[in-house]
């Protein structure tokens, strides 16, 4: 009897701990499955986080350009193998000067507008400049013909005004040093005369060219 006791009790023994080996193994199973969850959730966390971007290139822009100062713009174009810059300033009144260069050659002028005449200015005044830079461009002779008008597309039913007009300075009248010479000798000197009338006076009219030359030897020619 007492050794069927002691084989029960082993075997008691051996189940409890076959028992507490079972759920030790379940719970290190639960463990290592919330280990690998967390990390396959950082792993995706890491991929899913944004990338710096690459940085875009910049591209150089010929278009009108607004200075430090209000009301300054300015551009560059190029024209018959010629390199063009313009630069306005103003406040109502803009004066645009436009320098052309090229090889050993160069010229320059002057437009004068006010583009606070057109009424879409104020709103687009972005898009005003760059009609202008597109219309000088386009000039068939710029800086020389007076007449044609440097426009902006958008401002077509504005008055002349708010587009730019050759601004042509008054040109110097020179006097023709001809015209002078001849003038001044229309005018007879009065000495002169009065030789000549003293001449007829006291000689003959065959003397007369010798009494004059000999009046002209004795008093003194001012003019």
């Amino acid at each position: 009897m007492m050794c069927i006791k002691n084989v029960v009790v082993v075997l008691i023994v051996a189940c409890i701990a076959q028992q507490l080996w079972e759920v030790n193994c379940q719970e290190g199973k639960g463990r290592k499955g919330r280990n690998n969850g967390k990390e396959k959730g950082r792993g995706r966390k890491d991929n899913s986080s944004p990338k710096p971007s690459a940085p875009s290139s910049v591209r150089s822009d010929s278009g009108p350009k607004t200075s430090s100062g209000k009301g300054v713009f300015k551009g560059r174009f190029s024209k018959d193998k010629a390199q063009c810059t313009w630069v306005a300033t103003g406040e109502d009144v803009f004066v645009l000067g436009v320098n052309c260069k090229k090889e050993t050659e160069s010229f320059d002028c002057e437009y004068v507008a006010k583009p606070n005449a057109c009424p879409q200015y104020a709103s687009k005044s972005k898009t005003y400049w760059k009609q202008i830079a597109r219309s000088l461009k386009k000039q068939k002779r710029l800086c020389h013909d007076a007449t044609s008008l440097v426009r902006a597309g958008m401002c077509r039913k504005a008055p002349n005004d708010a587009h730019f007009k050759l601004n042509v300075a008054p040109s110097a009248q020179v006097a023709n040093p001809q015209s002078q010479s001849t003038q001044s000798s229309s005018k007879l000197c009065p000495e002169r005369v009065d030789r000549q009338r003293l001449a007829a006076e006291y000689c003959s009219s065959s003397w007369s060219s010798l009494c004059t030359f000999f009046f002209s030897m004795i008093e003194n020619e001012d003019c």
